[in-house]
C-alpha cells in the first residue's frame, strides 16, 4: 500500500511506481470516484472517443484502398493470431 502525505494546499504528490501502476504518463489525467463509506477509487482516466472521431482517423495516411473482401480478410487472420 502507497502512503501519501497532503500539503497544507490540499495538494498529493503520487510516485512514480504508482503512476506506472496506473498507466498514467505526464499530461494525463486521473479520475477519481467517490465512495459512500470516505473510501474513494483512482484510475486513469480514459478517454471517451466518440464515433465522430474515429470516422476518417486514418485518411490521407495511405495510398492503398482495400476492398470489403480484403478487410474482412484482415480481420478474420487478426482473430486467428495470424499476420
Amino acid at each position: 500500500m502507497a502512503t501519501l502525505t497532503v500539503t497544507a494546499r490540499g495538494q498529493v504528490t503520487f510516485r512514480k511506481e504508482v503512476l506506472q501502476h496506473l498507466g498514467i504518463q505526464p499530461g494525463q489525467k486521473i479520475e477519481l470516484d467517490l465512495l459512500p463509506d470516505g473510501r474513494g477509487l483512482i484510475k486513469a482516466a480514459r478517454p471517451s472517443g466518440t464515433i465522430d472521431a474515429f470516422v476518417g482517423l486514418l485518411a490521407g495516411r495511405s495510398a492503398k484502398v482495400a476492398t470489403l473482401e480484403e478487410m474482412n480478410a484482415a480481420a478474420v487472420r487478426g482473430w486467428a493470431g495470424k499476420k
